[in-house]
């Protein structure tokens, strides 16, 4: 499995946390691609979309390093 502690700098962090990080980064940066392709008006639930979209990408990047992981 993925999930193992990482070292830095000697205090230990949870994979968690960094897969957090970039699936928050990932989720601005498509947020911020469909406001321009669609418009801010498209969008009933504001708040909704931009949570499930966080869990989302959270969710992909945290199976996609565990697949990686898997296959070494």
């Amino acid at each position: 499995m993925g999930l193992r502690e990482i070292a830095a700098g000697g205090i230990y962090l949870s994979p968690m946390l960094i897969y957090a990080l970039l699936g928050l980064v990932c989720a601005l940066l498509i947020r911020s691609i469909l406001h321009r392709l669609v418009g801010s008006t498209r969008l009933w639930f504001e708040a909704w979309f931009d949570t499930a979209l966080f869990v989302i990408c959270t969710a992909a990047i945290a199976y996609l390093s565990s697949a990686a992981v898997g296959t070494l």
